[in-house]
């Protein structure tokens, strides 16, 4: 039952909204107030989506058994079954979907990234838009995901590597830095912005209790400053997307407006068909007039009493190409380039354990660089990014070590079995499946060396053999424990 606004809070008791919110929620959309107020009432929408750069959704989804009903908005994604729970599946640990809110998945198709371009996600952790970026990019270009949260970039590059994202950079930078270094460098830049996360409070409660009334204007403020420095770094002629997960005018169609009367080079672009949208609203402005000039109305509104998801904002604009802005300066610096030492443990490694396909699928020596023990392969174009705080620059390969090479996680993900001499393939549901994300050692027979292990035929992670047995090389930090759910049989 839901209670009275003065009371308080209004919604069931686990989902109890704020009067304020429900005050003005209800003065904007008047007769459509009580179909908004009822979805209070049901459970979230969860998704999934499908990692097209190892399979489409179609293949997802009859290997998983599962009859979803695909998210209309997003040619990868799937209305997720009640009955999943995403991040204890094996094809999960694989890379082969992303768990994502199904309103979420709207923005990325309209970013457009194309393979090759420059592409900046600038506040992008935890990084579900960034990985179906680098899929639209089909992992060709330079992908920059820019996270200024520290506590937030380690779920950002465990994401890109899980999925096999080789094209993007990790940088954490605040965006008036990066504009400054780098004027007018991307074809596209994403602003998902953050905001005070009002079309969340049903998925996530924390969100609505950490919630307050001066809150959207306070992110309007910051939303503000970021779309400047978003508009700095981009080339004229290129796409800005700006997308929020709140209700609040005042973080959607106000921050167009205000953004709109500052820079004449910047202007609407009408969405694609999307179902279930609706049009932004340039009377909920302090200047109707002229939002609709404009062309606030261009933008659009994903609400929950309209669509199978939370709610969601997205605008798409252009950067008129007028030759206007500022040139980002030659480069002097870059990456450094392997010690010969730690190329010949590398070329080793590549001799005793990858076949003539999987050589042929890593860069050319001459792109690799180093960090440390690290080789890395950066993703191209990125030398621009010499200089600044780089957590982690396209496909680590692995450490040299006095003598031996060992191969990283995210390479064993970027593979194929195809590429690796040695294989062990492991059944969604079996027990040596288990055994392996749990951190266990396997039999080996009388193999020796690096061995790839796979689900199904996709790749889970690196193992060892020797003396019989396959050391477990799964990172720890991702390893199931002892409380994790059996993994799931796919035909069960």
């Amino acid at each position: 039952m839901f209670e009275s606004p003065d009371k308080g809070v209004v919604g069931l008791e686990d989902r109890a909204l704020p009067q304020p919110f429900v005050a003005r929620m209800s003065a904007l959309l008047q007769d459509e107030f009580p179909a908004f107020l009822a979805t209070y009432s049901s459970p979230p929408e969860r998704g999934i989506r499908a990692n097209r750069l190892k399979i489409a959704r179609e293949e997802l989804a009859e290997r998983m058994g599962l009859t979803a009903e695909p998210v209309p908005w997003n040619p990868d994604g799937l209305y997720c079954p009640p009955s999943l729970r995403p991040g204890w599946h094996p094809y999960h640990a694989a890379g082969l979907y992303y768990g994502q809110e199904p309103s979420a998945m709207v923005v990325a198709p309209l970013v457009g990234a194309r393979p090759g371009e420059r592409v900046l996600d600038l506040a992008a952790a935890p990084g579900g838009k960034t990985t179906q970026l680098a899929a639209q990019m089909e992992n060709r270009g330079l992908l920059v995901a820019n996270e200024v949260d520290p506590g937030r970039v380690r779920a950002l590059v465990e994401n890109l590597e899980r999925l096999g994202i080789t094209c993007a950079a990790v940088v954490s930078e605040r965006p008036e830095r990066l504009a400054e270094r780098l004027p007018g460098f991307f074809d596209r830049v994403l602003v998902d912005a953050p905001c005070s996360g009002e079309g969340m409070f049903r998925k996530t409660p924390e969100v609505r209790d950490r919630w307050r009334p001066d809150m959207p204007e306070a992110c309007a403020r910051v939303q503000g400053e970021i779309l400047n420095s978003a508009v700095e770094l981009l080339r004229p002629g290129g796409r800005l997307v700006y997308s929020t997960c709140t209700f609040a005018p005042e973080e959607n169609e106000e921050v167009l407006l205000q953004l709109l009367t500052r820079r004449a080079d910047l202007r609407m672009l009408p969405l694609p068909p999307v179902p279930g949208i609706a049009p932004g609203r340039p009377e909920w402005t302090r200047d109707p007039a002229r939002a609709a000039t404009v062309g606030v109305g261009l933008a659009g509104r994903l609400w929950p009493h309209r669509v199978r998801g939370e709610g969601h904002f997205v605008a798409v604009l252009e950067r008129v190409a007028d030759g206007a802005g500022r040139q980002r300066p030659p480069l002097r610096r870059d990456w450094q380039r392997p010690s010969k030492e730690a190329l010949a443990d590398f070329r080793t490694f590549c001799r005793e354990t990858l076949t003539p396909a999987g050589q042929d699928a890593l860069p050319p020596e001459a792109e690799l660089r180093q960090h440390g023990e690290w080789l890395f392969a950066p993703p191209a174009d990125s030398r621009a990014l010499v200089g600044m705080h780089v957590v982690r620059a396209g496909l680590q390969l692995g450490r040299a070590l006095r003598g031996r090479f060992e191969p990283s996680h995210p390479l064993a993900l970027a593979l194929r079995p195809g590429h690796v001499q040695r294989v062990r393939d492991l059944a969604a549901g079996s027990p040596e499946l288990l055994a392996y994300l749990r951190g266990e050692t396997l039999p080996a027979g009388g193999e020796r060396g690096w061995t790839l292990v796979t689900v199904d035929g996709f790749p889970l992670g690196w193992a060892k053999a020797a003396n019989g047995i396959l050391k477990n090389h799964y990172p720890k930090v991702l390893r199931w424990d002892a409380g994790a759910p059996e993994p799931i049989d796919p035909e069960s």
